[in-house]
């Protein structure tokens, strides 16, 4: 393979973008079931990386199920298809396992948009960490960055979370919701702010406030893919105030996230665009201005 398709931008691949193409070599058939992989030196040439850039895309497609073996010795292997399995591209994944990858490779490109709804901006606050590094690393550097995001308001009483015994008197349980969104955001604003200061990046962050609480999450990239997700709900107990408060609350980072991109068939690029209207709709209504205070 040649080596110049092998940069971006005359930087070398994050172990992201190494992940993305060794992937896509399994889904092709290029890489067959069962066989080994190519030795990570080997990879590590190809890709003109170091190895430890390898051993991470090849520890992200172990997670996936796509390889087993993943070891600093013998090389890995594909992973067995099991019968009658369907040959999907992807399965779901938790959103702190699939969201980061994600937002990754949507900073490599030189206009980044990301578009969201969720109950508070944590996941998308965590899964930028890696892409800020990459920056700060001058390894990509995006020309403009622009997040809108759309957050519960304060002003409406929660779905959830909410207390099990008197949803009615939800005051502590709404007010840790509430410290946590408001926090989540600013780091998030801040974060990426930061971004015009020291890079030049043209960023703009902006939060809007949804009347309901949202039953599901959703991540749009660059108008081209979309992470899709349902809030699970379960009751738990959590120390408010030093007073134990049972409740019915979400599992956050660990809810699975499904993901459809537009390069992936008729069916899944109308999913992309119908969410993205319906993105735009909320955005363009019923939502109004949000401060996080």
């Amino acid at each position: 393979m040649n080596q110049e398709k092998l940069t971006v931008n005359g930087r070398k691949l994050s172990y992201v973008e190494v992940a993305d193409a060794l992937r896509e070599r399994i889904h092709s058939g290029d890489l067959k079931a069962g066989n080994p992989m190519p030795t990570q030196t080997r990879l590590a040439g190809e890709f003109g990386v170091e190895r430890g850039t390898i051993r991470k895309a090849l520890r992200v497609l172990q997670e996936e199920g796509l390889l087993t073996g993943v070891t600093r010795g013998a090389p890995a292997r594909i992973a067995d298809a099991p019968p009658g399995a369907p040959a999907a591209p992807e399965q779901a994944q938790p959103t702190m396992v699939s969201l980061g990858p994600r937002i990754t490779t949507a900073f490599a490109e030189p206009q980044v948009r990301i578009d969201a709804v969720s109950l508070t901006s944590e996941s998308l606050t965590i899964a930028l960490g890696e892409p800020l590094r990459l920056i700060h690393e001058g390894r990509i550097r995006p020309e403009t960055v622009e997040a809108r995001i759309l957050l519960p308001s304060r002003e409406i009483a929660l779905a959830f979370p909410t207390p099990v015994v008197d949803p009615t008197d939800d005051g502590p349980v709404h007010e840790r919701w509430l410290a946590q969104r408001n926090s989540q955001g600013q780091v998030l604003r801040h974060n990426l702010l930061a971004l015009r200061r020291s890079h030049g990046i043209d960023v703009r962050v902006t939060f809007r406030a949804l009347p309901f609480t949202p039953p599901v999450k959703l991540y749009l990239l660059n108008g081209s893919e979309a992470l899709f997700g349902y809030y699970m709900i379960q009751k738990r107990e959590e120390e408010i105030e030093d007073v134990t408060t049972e409740m019915y609350d979400t599992l956050g980072l660990k809810s699975l996230l499904f993901s459809f991109g537009s390069d992936e068939g008729a069916r899944n690029a109308k999913f992309v665009e119908e969410s993205q209207t319906w993105f735009n709709a909320l955005w363009n209504t019923i939502t109004s201005d949000l401060t996080l205070s």
